[in-house]
Formats: C-alpha cells, sequence, structure tokens
C-alpha cells in the first residue's frame, strides 16, 4: 500500500488530522490552550505558585509538574472520577508523568527560583492520541506563560530553551499511519508515541508491539514519519500568529480566536 492509499477518514498514510488551537481560552491561569487535533480536544493550562518539592528545597531552582485527566464523558461511556474511585488512575498517572518529563526539557527552572509550575490537560474529547495532543498544547500553553510571566516580571528573564511537540503513529501490517484516530489505533498491530524538540532532537520514543513484533526497518519508518509529522505541526503553528481570547466576554462567531492547521 502506498503513502497515497486513501484510510478509513479518507487521509493519506502520512496525512495529520486538521489542528485547532485556542490561545487563553479561559480567565484564571496564567495561559491556556485548546487544542483539537481531529475529534480530539485536550484543554492545556499552566499556572505558577510559590514552593518546590522537598528534594528541591534550599537549591534556588524551581520545578515543573504536569497532571492529565480524562473528563467523564470525552469518550462513548462514562469515565468514574478518580475521587469517586479513591484511587489514582494508573494510565493517567503514567501520562503526567510522561508530560511532565517532556515539558522539563524544554525550559531552565533556575531562573523561576522556588516556585512551581503545574500544567493541567484535561481531555474534553478523546479520538485517539490524546497524550500527544496534550504534549503539544501543553508547550504551547508553557511558552504563552512565560511572556505573561514575563511581563509581569514574576521573572527577569526568558525560561524556554526549546518548544517540544509529539505525534502518534501507527503500525498496521505493511503500513505506517501517522496520527490515528481511534478507530484506527484499535486495529494497530504496533503503538508509537514521539516527542521530539524543535531542533530535531528526541524526547522520548515509545514503541509496543501488540500483534507483531517489529524490525529494525519499521523503526526506522516509524522515526522518518514521525519526525515529517512533528516538523510539519511546528510549521503550522509558527505560520500562525494566536490571537487571545478575553476570556471575560462572550464566545460568538464574531470573536472567536480560533485558527485552523490544514494539511496545506
Amino acid at each position: 500500500m502506498s503513502a497515497t492509499t486513501m484510510r478509513i477518514d479518507g487521509r493519506s498514510l502520512e496525512q495529520i488530522r486538521p489542528v485547532t488551537i485556542l490561545y487563553n481560552a479561559f480567565g484564571y491561569a496564567d495561559s491556556s490552550v485548546l487544542i483539537s487535533v481531529g475529534n480530539t480536544k485536550v484543554l492545556c493550562t499552566v499556572t505558577v505558585q510559590n514552593g518546590v518539592p522537598p528534594f528541591l528545597r534550599g537549591q534556588q531552582s524551581g520545578w515543573l509538574t504536569a497532571e492529565y485527566a480524562m473528563l467523564p464523558n470525552s469518550g462513548s461511556q462514562r469515565i468514574p472520577r478518580e475521587i469517586s474511585l479513591m484511587r489514582k488512575n494508573g494510565r493517567s498517572t503514567e501520562i503526567s508523568r510522561l508530560i511532565g518529563r517532556a515539558l522539563r526539557v524544554m525550559v531552565d527552572l533556575k531562573p523561576l527560583g522556588e516556585r512551581t509550575i503545574t500544567v493541567d490537560c484535561d481531555v474534553l474529547q478523546a479520538d485517539g492520541g490524546t497524550r500527544v495532543a496534550a504534549i503539544t498544547g501543553a508547550s504551547l500553553a508553557l511558552q504563552c506563560a512565560e511572556k505573561h510571566w514575563l511581563k509581569n516580571k514574576l521573572i527577569s528573564e526568558p525560561i524556554v530553551r526549546d518548544a517540544v511537540a509529539a505525534i502518534s503513529v501507527g503500525i498496521q501490517h505493511a503500513d505506517v499511519l501517522v496520527d490515528p484516530n481511534y478507530a484506527e489505533d484499535s486495529e494497530l498491530t504496533a503503538d508509537c508515541n514521539v516527542i521530539m524538540t524543535r531542533s530535531g532532537k528526541v524526547v522520548e520514543f515509545q514503541v509496543g508491539a501488540e500483534k507483531e513484533a517489529l524490525s529494525w526497518e519499521q523503526l526506522q519508518q516509524v522515526h522518518a514519519v514521525a519526525y515529517k509529522g512533528i516538523q510539519h505541526l511546528f510549521t503550522l503553528v509558527d505560520g500562525e500568529q494566536p490571537r487571545k481570547h478575553d476570556a471575560k466576554k462572550p464566545i460568538s462567531k464574531r470573536n472567536v480566536p480560533l485558527f485552523s492547521l490544514q494539511n496545506r
């Protein structure tokens, strides 16, 4: 099957879904980004508070942590809230740690002082690729938060060293599919999540075979397709100037600051 072969939603094998971003979606956080990748929608917010974990106290350095959760009706069946189950969801914990690791790569926390950045990623609607959408959206939100902190003199110098973005890649027998949706994901023989910096370095490369083991040649294909897809994401984001929505104003057709990042 060639790269021009159409998938179930009409895309080619190497085509990502349409991406839409709303900056400053809500007014209380230092920054917020609502990112949509196809039908997957994730709200990413960034806040900063005084204090750091015990292992960093006295070192005059900051910390960054992340929390990821799927809202109860983000999927086809209601997901119970963790508080009602009285236990942490293992998947959410693992993804929270993944997001935190990815974002700590992109920042220098020393100028922050003994403060903690908290990044919250809440999945409003899930259709595959929620963790990679969360990472990309959180990276954008963190860059916006930096501007807010500089403007308000919370920090005296930039802390963002590099941007990160992430994409999922699936293998279906002999085919390599970029950015699979849920229907495709459920049929994959292997699932991969790749996080890279704007400068092209790999932050994390997760690969899991579910039905068939992968060859090294297939892994090289995954890397090539993921690199191309992530660079395309950066190109789309850089090609648009983010317009902010005043959260105090109602959203209407005339002031919705959404821009669609289509595959051009």
